[in-house]
C-alpha cells in the first residue's frame, strides 16, 4: 500500500529587498526535499507582488528570474485549499486541476512574507504552514517591538532608539542631536522591519550619522538607532520545535567586512562560518538558554535562528535578534547548525513540515462556536 505524497507548496521571491536571497533559499529546498514523500508546488512571486504559477515558476527556477505571465491566488476560503488560475477574460479559473495544496513553507525573508503578512492568509485560508505564526513573526520582524518584548522578559538587549522616517524628513538636526546625546560611536542604524542586513551601516562618527539614517529611511518608515560594541564576536545559535523547541550547537560568524553585511553574507567569499564557535563551554550553554527563552518570548513556532553579540574580553552576551526564517540554502548558518547538532538539510526540511502539520492539528482543536444554550440556563 503506497502512502500519498502530501502536496508542498514552497513561497518564495516577493516584494522585499531579499528577493534574491529568498530565490536561492527555495531552490536550495526544492533541490533537497524528499521527492518520495512531497510533491513540491513551486511558487515564486514577482517584485511587484505578483504570483505566478507553478508552471512558469518551474521554469524561472532555471531562469533564475521570477517572472510570468499567468496569475494565481489563494483564496482565503478554507474550504478551497488551492491555488485558484486567474483568466484575464474569464477571471477566476475553477476548473478541476487546481492546485490542491497540503502544507505551505514560506520562504519569503523579510517584508509581505516574515512579517506576518502571508501567514494571516494562510490562517484564513487554514492551510498549514512551516514557521512562526502571525503575531510572532510581525513581531520579530519589527526590532523595536522585538526589543521591547525582549527587555520585558529580562533578555540582554544594547540600548536601543527608534525613530520614524516623518520625524527626520521634518526635523533632521533634531534627530541628530537626540543620537549625539544618547549615544556613543560606533553606533548600528538599521530599517526596523528589514533582514539579510540590507540598509544597514555601522557609523564611527557623527559625519556618517546623516547618511546611515538616510539608507536606512529609504527601506522603512522606522529606522533603529543601535549601540554598537567594539570588540565583538558575532554568534548565533538555531532553534527547532513548537512547545518544546530544543536549540543546536553554537555557530560564529566571522565577516570579510567589518560586520556582517549583505555582501559579507552572500557575496564575498572571506566571510567563516565556524561551527561550533570556538566559546567556553559555560558561555555555549547561556547563549543556548537565552536563545530558548528569546524563542519562547515572542511565541514562536517551527523555527528560528537566533543572533547574539558575545564581548572578546569579557564574553558577555547580548541578545541581537530573532529571525523567523532564516537564510536557509544548504549553506546557511540555520541548517549548517543543524547538520552539525545531528540533522541532515533533507531531514531538517522534512521536521519542519511535520511541526507545521503538527502545529495544524493542535489549532484546529480551538472551538469556533459558543453553546448559546448555557446563557439560557443562567
Amino acid at each position: 500500500m503506497t502512502t500519498k505524497k502530501l502536496r508542498v507548496g514552497i513561497i518564495f521571491g516577493g516584494r522585499s529587498g531579499e528577493h534574491e536571497v529568498s530565490y536561492c533559499s527555495a531552490t536550495s529546498i526544492i533541490n533537497a526535499i524528499d521527492k518520495n514523500k512531497y510533491t513540491v508546488i513551486p511558487i515564486g512571486i514577482t517584485k511587484q507582488g505578483k504570483w505566478i504559477s507553478p508552471q512558469e515558476t518551474a521554469r524561472a527556477l532555471q531562469s533564475g528570474k521570477i517572472e510570468g505571465k499567468s496569475s494565481v491566488v489563494l483564496l482565503s476560503d478554507p474550504s478551497s485549499k488551492a491555488l485558484i488560475y486567474i483568466d484575464s477574460n474569464q477571471g477566476l479559473n475553477k476548473s478541476p486541476d487546481l492546485e490542491k495544496l497540503d502544507v505551505i513553507f514560506p520562504v519569503l525573508h523579510g517584508p509581505y512574507g516574515e512579517d506576518g503578512t502571508v501567514q494571516g492568509l494562510l490562517e484564513l485560508a487554514n492551510i498549514p504552514y512551516v514557521g512562526a505564526g502571525v503575531a510572532a513573526s510581525a513581531i520579530s520582524m519589527d526590532k523595536n517591538l522585538m526589543k521591547i518584548i525582549f527587555q520585558q522578559k529580562g533578555l540582554p538587549v544594547l540600548k536601543w532608539l527608534t525613530i520614524k522616517r516623518k520625524e527626520w524628513q521634518v526635523d533632521k538636526v533634531e534627530t541628530l542631536s537626540l543620537v549625539q546625546k544618547n549615544f556613543e560611536y560606533p553606533l548600528f542604524v538599521k530599517p526596523t522591519n528589514l533582514g539579510s542586513s540590507v540598509g544597514i551601516t555601522k557609523v564611527h562618527e557623527k559625519e556618517e550619522l546623516e547618511k546611515a539614517i538616510d539608507l536606512a529611511s529609504s527601506y522603512d518608515r522606522k529606522i533603529l538607532i543601535e549601540q554598537g560594541l567594539e570588540e565583538a564576536r558575532e554568534i548565533e545559535c538555531s532553534v527547532l520545535g513548537n512547545d518544546e523547541p530544543r536549540v543546536s550547537v553554537v555557530g560564529e560568524v566571522k565577516p570579510a567586512g567589518e560586520f556582517y553585511d549583505y555582501d559579507s553574507k552572500y557575496i564575498d567569499e572571506g566571510t567563516q562560518l565556524i561551527v561550533p564557535a570556538d566559546l567556553p563551554d559555560k558561555v555555549s550553554k547561556e547563549v543556548q538558554q537565552i536563545a530558548l527563552r528569546a524563542f519562547r518570548a515572542v511565541d514562536a513556532a517551527g523555527m528560528a535562528r537566533v543572533d547574539f553579540f558575545v564581548t572578546k574580553k569579557e564574553n558577555k552576551i547580548y541578545l541581537s535578534e530573532i529571525n523567523t526564517i532564516p537564510g536557509f540554502t544548504s549553506v546557511s548558518m540555520y541548517p549548517r547548525l543543524w547538520q552539525a547538532t545531528g540533522i541532515s538539510y533533507p531531514e531538517l526540511i522534512d521536521r519542519l513540515i511535520q511541526l507545521a502539520l503538527e502545529r495544524h492539528q493542535d489549532k484546529n482543536q480551538n472551538k469556533i462556536s459558543y453553546d448559546e444554550s448555557k446563557l439560557l440556563n443562567k
